[in-house]
């Protein structure tokens, strides 16, 4: 069995596994679909008794109830099919709702280097698109695929027991179309993924610049990016062309040997009913039962192409839920207590998308409990990935990194991270009220710590002033704040989540003056207490940390305290003020 085999009875497992819930509703879906198939297969035998009552007795009385019993059968099998529909629809979509849980959950559950790799917009298109293609296939199409199945195979029967004869002569297309069918449905599977892959590429595009509309604005680039774009939905179109030849010329060949078969039975059967071998209702019948066939088979080509796209969808979904993260976030030790000291000891580190540029050499450092140090340097020095490294976004190439003497990677990353804070430059916050923003930092907090936290970052007496104060909401990605506001929601969430470790990553740089005395004297009342690491450009920022020091090519080349550096003559430290790195004020 080659790979591809292995590899589809496996994503034919996990679908299954994936309904495997649903399986009650399934179990009487199929009882209303077996109902609806096998009504809608008396029609052919009540048209036959017409026919031949009609042309050879001339009963009418025969004629009225063969009429009444196909309406019955009619009204009967309608509410069966509409049950069927239902319920497979309903099972369908509840299957998906889970995979598409299950995937966001296992894509969050990855660690950051994941996400180097696989763009946002291509995850999106895998929550999205993908799924969708999945949903089609596990609802409206199986349901559609269960019963044109059954009318085939249940006409299939009747065409044979109605007449052999004719019958072997339908039977002698079968065995070619469905050999053409699986050749041509490989095809249609890996054109179906070129297909999607490419779409994710146009999702990617159209997301960066959504994201990014302000750039695009500052640069008056709205023409470029409609350009780049399209040229991404061109290729994504070019694929589906592919695929959809591959349907066409299956299509053509599945209808070329099916109306084959019909112009041979008309053939042999009228010469049947002219030798009086058969009656004209024999032969009507049969060939009502059949068109069931043709039609049921046509559809099933049909469904074909649309579960080849959703084999292809699978792979790409399913290829994410097979991925073990490099660790859990959930396993590992939590301490009983936690001072906060921190020690990196001969760290190298390179970025797991960069593995051949080193970010950090020998990186040696000692961050003792309840005291600030300020990490400076020029930029790319290696500041901020040293935080990144703290609250294990990454772990390091070399060395260890020990938070009260404990290796970092023998902690729970969860336990860990809940324990450190971190106001960045530019903040994220979430697109709901700033009272939920704020909430972030510890779910399940009462209204009274949320006001307390945002007092103490001097964000209470501006959120009341909102005419819906804690309920207004700050827009996606809190643009409906201000610069200085969305710092101090942040450090209001940094203060709620009361960490024992604080990192401060250029927490006032992209501030105003007046702003940045407000957040200065916030992020001044929460450092007290805590070990607080300090990533800063701004002089008045450095000043008051116990030890500055200063990083350069990913190492520690001094330490001391602002003062201590500044009378040390030729020291880089002094070096860099010199160059104005750090602004003065």
């Amino acid at each position: 069995m080659n790979e591809d085999s292995k590899f589809d009875r496996k994503l034919a497992r996990q679908l299954l596994r994936l309904a495997r819930p649903e399986a009650k509703t399934l179990v009487v879906a199929t009882i209303f679909l077996a109902i609806g198939s096998a009504l809608s297969l008396i029609y052919p035998q009540a048209v036959r008794s017409i026919v031949d009552q009609a042309l050879s007795t001339r009963d009418e009385g025969a004629v009225d109830r063969w009429a009444f019993i196909i309406l019955a059968v009619s009204v009967v099998q309608a509410i069966a099919a509409s049950l069927r529909y239902f319920l497979f629809t309903l099972a369908g979509e509840r299957a998906v709702l889970r995979l598409r849980r299950e995937l966001y959950g296992h894509v969050l559950e990855q660690e950051t280097a994941f996400f180097d790799f696989n763009k946002t917009g291509e995850l999106m298109s895998r929550l999205s698109a993908d799924c969708s293609v999945l949903q089609n296939a596990v609802s409206v199409n199986i349901s559609m695929a269960l019963r044109n199945l059954a009318g085939a195979l249940g006409g299939l029967v009747l065409l044979i027991l109605t007449s052999p004869l004719l019958a072997a002569i339908v039977l002698v297309v079968i065995p070619p179309v469905a050999a053409f069918a699986g050749v041509y449905g490989r095809k249609i599977s890996g054109y179906s993924r070129k297909a999607q892959d490419a779409l994710a590429v146009a999702s990617t595009v159209a997301e960066e610049t959504i994201s990014g509309i302000r750039t695009v604005r500052y640069f008056a680039q709205e023409t470029f990016e409609k350009n780049r774009y399209a040229r991404a939905l061109e290729e994504s179109l070019e694929a589906a062309r592919s695929r959809i030849l591959q349907i066409s010329w299956f299509t053509a060949f599945a209808s070329a040997f099916g109306f084959a078969a019909i112009a041979g039975v008309l053939w042999y059967g009228g010469r049947l009913v002219v030798s009086g071998q058969m009656s004209v209702g024999d032969l009507t019948q049969f060939l009502l039962y059949l068109m069931v066939v043709a039609f049921s088979v046509a559809a099933l080509g049909g469904l074909w192409g649309d579960f080849m796209s959703a084999l292809g969808a699978a792979r790409r979904v399913f290829e994410i839920l097979e991925r073990k993260p490099a660790f859990s976030a959930q396993t590992g030790e939590k301490l009983k207590s936690l001072t906060g000291e921190v020690e990196f000891r001969d760290v190298d580190f390179s970025y797991p998308a960069r593995p051949d540029v080193t970010v950090l050499k020998n990186l040696s450092l000692r961050l003792e409990a309840g005291r600030s140090i300020a990490l400076v340097g020029a930029s790319g020095s290696g500041k901020t990935t040293v935080a990144s490294l703290l609250v294990r976004l990454y772990d390091p190439t070399r060395g260890a990194i020990l938070i009260d003497g404990h290796p970092i990677q023998d902690l729970e990353p969860n336990w860990l991270r809940q324990n450190i804070g971190v106001v960045s430059q530019e903040p994220i916050l979430i697109s709901a009220s700033v009272e939920e923003n704020i909430r972030y930092g510890k779910s399940g907090a009462t209204d009274q710590e949320v006001h307390e936290a945002a007092r103490i970052a001097n964000a209470h007496d501006f959120i009341s002033k909102f005419p819906e104060g804690y309920q207004t909401l700050v827009g996606e990605r809190g643009i409906q704040l201000s610069g200085g506001q969305k710092q101090r929601v942040a450090i209001a969430r940094a203060v709620l989540k009361d960490p024992r470790i604080l990192i401060l990553d250029e927490a006032t740089s992209a501030l105003d003056t007046e702003s940045e005395g407000v957040v200065q004297e916030a992020l001044n009342r929460i450092m007290r207490g805590r070990t607080s690491l300090i990533i800063a450009h701004r002089l008045a920022t450095i000043r008051g940390a116990d030890l500055v020091l200063v990083m350069e090519a990913g190492r520690v080349m001094e330490s001391g305290t602002h003062t201590e550096l500044m009378s040390r003559e030729g020291s880089l430290y002094l070096k860099l003020i010199n160059k104005q790195v750090f602004q003065l004020n």
